[in-house]
């Protein structure tokens, strides 16, 4: 097979403790997903979960121990942080029952869904896309993949994100509306889940923008730290 001009190499996610990289196939994210951060952006209850994707490029893996640097995105003044847990698929499936959804799942990791909260807000006044908002270069930061047959089913534990070392996010994984194995189950009734996808699960309430210059400090427990400069 010959191509027109050099295909780039795949997007990949480093593996926590290894020289292996977790080939990234597409990524989905799950819309207000914690009760307190939908009621921040106007909604309440316990709404139907929907979804949108990034392109499988817009990751900016951080090695553990290291800072990434996420340059400040064009055509916004009002970029926001969103602090989430990640979930890597190892197993492909579709219309996947929620009891079964663990062996779906191949690890987890720490990422931040950065969003022109501008943009966004525009595109649902008009009711169009939320592309520019959400799907733009860089916009999926995300730390090391940790291996489920190393932190077994991750349901609870507290997430948290702090810009300059002020705390602004604080809460628990277990707040989740749709928990992990229910959003795999809604997803899959969708799309045919495959081995490469990662999940962002939604972000809890306290998200805010963030200027040139501004650390970001992911964590999940269990599953370390991300660090994020804004340049």
């Amino acid at each position: 097979m010959s191509f027109v001009f050099p295909p780039k190499a795949p997007a990949a996610v480093p593996v926590f403790n290894s020289a292996d990289q977790f080939p990234v196939h597409r990524i989905y994210c799950v819309g207000r997903n914690y009760v307190e951060h939908a009621k921040e952006m106007g909604f309440t209850g316990r709404e139907a979960p929907f979804f949108f994707q990034k392109p499988a490029d817009s990751i900016l893996p951080v090695p553990y121990g290291a800072t990434g640097e996420m340059p400040y995105p064009p055509m916004t003044s009002d970029l926001h942080h969103e602090i989430e847990l990640v979930v890597a698929i190892g197993k492909a499936g579709r219309n996947i029952a929620a009891a079964d959804a663990q062996q779906h799942i191949w690890g987890y990791a720490v990422g931040l869904d950065m969003t022109r909260r501008d943009l966004q807000g525009e595109a649902k006044k008009l009711g169009r896309p939320w592309d520019t908002g959400k799907a733009f270069d860089l916009s999926a930061p995300i730390a090391p993949l940790h291996p489920v047959t190393q932190t077994g089913p991750l349901n609870q534990g507290g997430i948290t994100l702090k810009v300059n070392g002020e705390m602004r996010q604080n809460s628990d994984v277990d707040k989740l509306i749709w928990n992990v194995a229910e959003t795999i189950e809604h997803l899959s009734k969708y799309f045919e889940l495959q081995p490469g996808d990662l999940i962002y699960t939604g972000t809890p309430e306290g998200v805010a923008a963030v200027k040139q210059g501004d650390l970001l400090e992911g964590a999940i427990a269990g599953l370390g730290e991300l660090k994020v400069r804004i340049v």
